[in-house]
């Protein structure tokens, strides 16, 4: 059985070269990275940091000014192996937690795929080719459709999405019952690594057991491509855990969301 430790090995390291690849603008932090897009974009964070030893204090200054200096709050993702010079050095700063967010684990050797209530009926599962942007920007559209009201998607989450689905790392699902596309997930890929993710489902074919289906398609592509460990990020206590946990996942760690607040300075998402 991996650690948490050896769980985060894998996941960290893959978060912060995702976040690399779709940010215009990187900058290196703390072993990890820190990104910015344009105000409201969820890219303007600093993830898989603090995991190479200690972070002196004129570095984390230079975080602030980073995202201060471009009118948004530095927000950083914290794993529980974060050294503690860093984790002070924020706290000293005046960062504050934002939220919570809990990474889930499942290694593929073990997992058995077996959808607890069977397959649901008519549902058909296909993958989308990342290559064919009509087809990539309906799956961003289902794919936030779930997250936000009709008509009320911010344009930063629509382009950040696209970019992210569109990368050779990323492998998207659409699934669809009676020709309607009513559901969609991904599975990004690093090393040794599958991190399934942003999973939607229309609110009118819920509860039928379509979620975990596409689970148990992203699992089985995982495990053909060799993949130690596959990984879910999750608020605490939402379906998506729920769902996780009847597919064989288990807690690993809690990422920490923290960030500084200040006058005039835009949140991120």
């Amino acid at each position: 059985m991996l650690t948490s430790a050896e769980v985060a090995a894998f996941e960290e390291p893959r978060q912060a070269a995702l976040l690399a690849a779709v940010t215009p603008l990187v900058r290196p932090f703390a072993g990890g990275v820190m990104g910015f897009h344009e105000p409201g974009s969820w890219q303007n964070q600093a993830c898989g940091v603090g995991l190479a030893g200690p972070v002196p204090g004129d570095e984390i200054d230079g975080l602030v000014a980073f995202y201060e200096s471009r009118g948004v709050e530095p927000r950083i993702e914290l794993s529980p192996f974060a050294d503690r010079s860093l984790v002070k050095g924020l706290g000293r700063r005046g960062f504050v937690v934002r939220e919570f967010e809990n990474v889930l684990f499942c290694e593929l050797a073990r997992a058995t795929l077996e959808l607890p209530r069977g397959w649901p009926q008519g549902l058909v599962i296909s993958r989308v080719d990342n290559r064919d942007s009509a087809a990539i920007d309906r799956a961003v559209l289902v794919t936030l459709a779930g997250f936000y009201p009709p008509g009320e998607i911010p344009a930063p989450m629509i382009a950040a999405c696209k970019t992210t689905l569109s990368q050779p790392t990323t492998e998207v699902f659409l699934a669809q019952i009676d020709g309607r596309v009513i559901a969609a997930g991904s599975v990004g890929f690093g090393d040794g690594v599958a991190s399934l993710m942003g999973v939607s489902t229309d609110p009118a074919y819920r509860r039928r057991g379509v979620q975990q289906a596409l689970m148990q398609a992203r699992m089985e592509l995982a495990r053909e491509r060799k993949c130690v460990v596959a990984t879910i990020a999750s608020r605490p206590g939402i379906p998506t855990e729920r769902n996780a946990n009847r597919m064989g996942f288990a807690m690993a760690y809690t990422r920490t969301v923290v960030a500084k607040p200040g006058e005039g300075l835009v949140p991120s998402p």
